[in-house]
């Protein structure tokens, strides 16, 4: 008869059955490990000359492992205008102090630039000498720039590519801040016949027509100037200073611009078509509302368009 298994009393570990590697065994397992490994692996000795570079390193800069062998790594990696700094890093580490996990700019055989999160440790003897360092490299250039794209998304319009709302509103919350703003100027800028473009074109040719808008706002902007999409057909220009008269200057001349006339078929075949745009400043000082400034030259500009309907006769709006 077999003897009963004997279970385990309740609340006590079960011990595990346990795997015995030799020390030749993990030593091949650690060359495989880097061997196979898509991180960038490169060991270096005091002199900052390559000991060590995987094969991922090697496919990285294009060069094979007898070309690498050797060379200073800021040969082989580093972009030119951080030769200096490297060597300088390698220095530190090597003189005790503790690596900082960050990223680096390394350059593949190719020239291009690929953004690496480094991990860099120190390898000492027995009795704690450094002997070398090694860099274990992630190529994060991808997650980087996509990244990239979600932060610009956050804050673009995406039919225009003008700052949105929110962005207009953080800038505008920067400018009138109750310390360190230094006031703005603000055009608001509203299309007019827009509607009518849309109804007998259709809303491709007025997506068309927003986005050369945008292009001809752009080219008046200054370099200081912020230019955004609020909603619809209105736009806002957010100015550096607050000088009116140059304020309304920039207006009668954001005027003009949005009369002259726009291709709005895509063809490129000359039809075009006219609208205009009614403008309305306001000028923001430190400590200011952003929503109040806005406002304020909403106001303007309404009073702007509707007396221009009373102008030409037509019912003003509600």
């Amino acid at each position: 008869m077999h003897a009963p298994r004997r279970t385990p009393p309740s609340g006590l570990p079960q011990r595990r059955a346990t795997v015995s590697v030799t020390s030749p065994a993990l030593d091949g397992l650690a060359r495989a490990t880097v061997e196979a490994t898509a991180a960038l692996v490169l060991v270096c000795d005091g002199g900052g000359r390559v000991l060590l570079a995987n094969p991922a390193l090697q496919r990285f800069t294009g060069r094979s492992r007898e070309e690498l062998v050797g060379a200073p790594f800021w040969e082989v990696v580093t972009i030119p205008e951080e030769v200096e700094l490297a060597r300088a890093a390698l220095a530190m580490v090597l003189s005790g102090r503790p690596a900082i996990p960050g990223e680096v700019d390394w350059t593949t055989g190719d020239g291009d630039r690929r953004r690496i999160e480094l991990q860099t440790s120190v390898l000492t003897h027995d009795d704690g000498r450094p002997y070398a360092v090694s860099f274990i490299g992630i190529d994060v250039t991808a997650h980087r720039e996509r990244e990239a794209q979600v932060r610009r998304q956050a804050v673009t319009d995406p039919l225009t590519g003008l700052a949105n709302r929110s962005a207009l509103f953080a800038v505008l919350a920067a400018r009138l801040h109750v310390e360190t703003g230094d006031g703005c100027g603000l055009l608001f800028c509203d299309l007019d016949g827009f509607k009518e473009v849309n109804d007998r074109y259709g809303h491709a040719a007025g997506d068309r027509l927003l986005v050369a808008v945008a292009a001809r706002l752009r080219e008046l902007a200054g370099p200081d100037d912020v230019v955004a999409r609020l909603g619809g057909d209105e736009f806002v220009l957010v100015a550096r200073g607050t000088d009116a008269d140059a304020l309304a200057a920039r207006a009668r001349r954001l005027e003009a611009a949005m009369a002259a006339p726009f291709d709005v078929t895509g063809a490129g075949d000359g039809a075009a078509v006219r609208i205009g745009a009614s403008t309305g400043t306001a000028l923001g000082g430190p400590g200011e509302d952003p929503d109040t400034v806005v406002n304020r030259a909403d106001m303007a500009m309404y009073g702007v368009k509707s007396l221009r309907r009373v102008r030409r006769g037509a019912p003003s709006p509600s």
